[in-house]
Formats: structure tokens, sequence, C-alpha cells
């Protein structure tokens, strides 16, 4: 019997709808994840039928049988943990032991030995791909809820395990909707406000001016005359986020796995990046074997603070 879960995959700083397609069949025992796969992926395997075992279900590797997992399209390499959920869904689906209709639903979610669910990154920018592919519904591990939530139009709800969501399937034990959090700007004040910085009246001046026409500006003069501080002030006269900034800058950082805290599922303040001048070129610019976000599009829709400009190598100051 062959069965589809649906998930997604991080491509870049957007998201991509995957199929998750299972197949059992008669045969040596056999479980095979395909479909450009990484190591990852491959380990999922354990995970899934570890979870499964633990869940009290006939786990992949109890019974002589030909198991499948096919990663569609097969030309987007798979990586990460969040295809454990629909994997071992898949399974559980295909071999019979529950019953739903996935069709309109999707999964994210990392599994652990004892089948509880731990939180993964890029959950905004697979929401918000899966919401335009046409998707009413994602189901996440808790923590990561609130962060899916704030797209709307898309119902989202958390789990703490594998078993919760074979509960809520069952109809048992229904998981709650997340609601969607308020856009709010954040009351904390800034680390460094403009108000708080004594003299420096033509430098503040200067800054103002670039704040309100979003120039680029150089700051020169001696150690400690007063640049950095200067810099980090910026972001305190910059205009508040508008709505779908917070999306991007949020996107970018939950990619990143920067977003952490699940009480802020949204980052309503400009960035402001400050890496040291030694920083590597793949740090600044990004990317690297598993591709990652650099200090240029953290600083993204807020401020990248460059100090010791003639500095950096040769390699660095041409990709700009």
């Amino acid at each position: 019997m062959s069965v589809t879960i649906n998930s997604a995959q991080i491509v870049g700083l957007d998201a991509q709808p995957i199929s998750v397609e299972v197949d059992i069949s008669p045969g040596l025992h056999l479980f095979s994840i395909v479909g450009l796969a990484d190591k990852e992926v491959q380990e999922s395997r354990e995970r899934i039928s570890a979870a499964i075992k633990n869940l009290g279900a006939l786990a992949p590797h109890k019974k002589s049988q030909r198991v499948i997992v096919n990663l569609a399209p097969a030309d987007i390499k798979k990586e990460g943990p969040a295809f454990d959920l629909p994997i071992a869904l898949g399974f559980l689906l295909a071999s019979g032991q529950i019953t739903f209709n996935p069709a309109k639903t999707a999964f994210l979610g990392e599994l652990g030995l004892d089948g509880s669910l731990r939180r993964v990154t890029g959950v905004l920018a697979a929401a918000l791909a899966l919401k335009k592919a046409g998707f009413a519904e994602l189901i996440l591990p808790s923590g990561n809820g609130p962060e899916a939530a704030i797209v709307d139009g898309l119902l989202v709800r958390e789990a703490g395990s594998l078993m919760e969501i074979c509960e809520h399937i069952a109809g048992r034990a229904v998981l709650p909707p997340v609601a969607r959090p308020p856009f709010e700007h954040s009351a904390m004040p800034y680390a460094v406000d403009f108000k708080d910085i004594r003299g420096q009246a033509g430098a503040k001046r200067a800054l103002e001016i670039a704040a309100a026409g979003g120039h680029h500006v150089l700051l020169e003069g001696p150690p400690g005359a007063g640049k950095t501080i200067l810099a980090s002030a910026l972001p305190s006269v910059l205009p508040p986020l508008a709505e779908e900034e917070i999306f991007e800058v949020t996107k970018i950082y939950s990619i990143a796995g920067l977003l952490s805290d699940a009480h802020t599922p949204y980052l309503s303040r400009r960035p402001f990046r400050n890496p040291h001048h030694t920083s590597s070129h793949t740090a600044i610019i990004g990317g690297g074997s598993y591709p990652r976000p650099g200090e240029i599009t953290l600083a993204h829709r807020g401020v990248l603070f460059l100090t010791a400009v003639p500095q950096p190598h040769t390699r660095l100051s041409y990709s700009g």
C-alpha cells in the first residue's frame, strides 16, 4: 500500500512543499529513503523505528517487508530532521495502524527515540509556502506553533509527541488550534538610544539623514571616538518594521536557527549586526556545506556595521 504525507523543505530563504510517499510491500526486510536525502534524513530511519516501537505500534524493522520512502520532488536536496514526523505517520498509515485523510494537512517535526517531538527551524518559511500551495492545516512540535500561526488563514496545531498526534487523528484527544499572535512592536527600550548619546551633533545629524533616506554611511575617526556606539544607536531612530518586513526578518532568523524563544514568535525590531573584522567570507556572505544566512542577510531591513573596513580579505570586498 502506498500513501502520501505532506511536508516542506527549506530552499534558500524560502520553502518548497514536499510529498513524503511511503510504500509497503511484501519481501525481505528493507527500510530505504530515496529522493536526494542527505545523511541527517537517512539517519531518521533509526529514530522513526524506535519512536514507533515505543509508541506500542509495529515498527518498520519488526516485520519482513519492504518499506520505501520517496521524498518528492527528487531534484531538491532534502536536509534536516523535520521529515521524521511525516515519515513515521506515513508508515503508520500505510501499514493500516492509523487511518486519516492527509490531503490538506502538512507535518513537520523531529522525533526523539521515545516518540517525543522536538522543535525544528524554518517553520515560518514552511508555513508560508504550504499556505500558498493550498494546504489548510499544519501540525508542528510544541513551541513551533506560534511562529507558524502568524500566517493568516492556516490552521496550526502543536503536539508534544507522536502519541498525541495519533490520539488527535483517532479523535480521542483533539489538539487545539494555536491562536494567531497579534502584531505588536516591542516596548522594551533599545540597549543604546540616540537620545542618550551626548555630543556628536554632526555625526548624529548625518545618521538621522541616512536613517530617513536609507543611505549608507562611512564613519571615520580614531579608536574611542564613538563610532560603534553611534552605529549601535541607529536602529532606535529607524521606523518600526511593517508587517511585511516582520515576515521577512522573522523568516530569515527562523531559517538561521536564531528564533529560539517561543514567547516571541516574530521579530518586531530592526536587526543590528556587528560582525568581527576577522569574520570569514562565508560568515559574512552566507553559504557553506549546509547553506545558512550570513551577516549581510541577517541584517536585512536593519543595520550592518562593519568595523575596520580596509582589513577584510580582498575576496570579501569583491563579494560586496
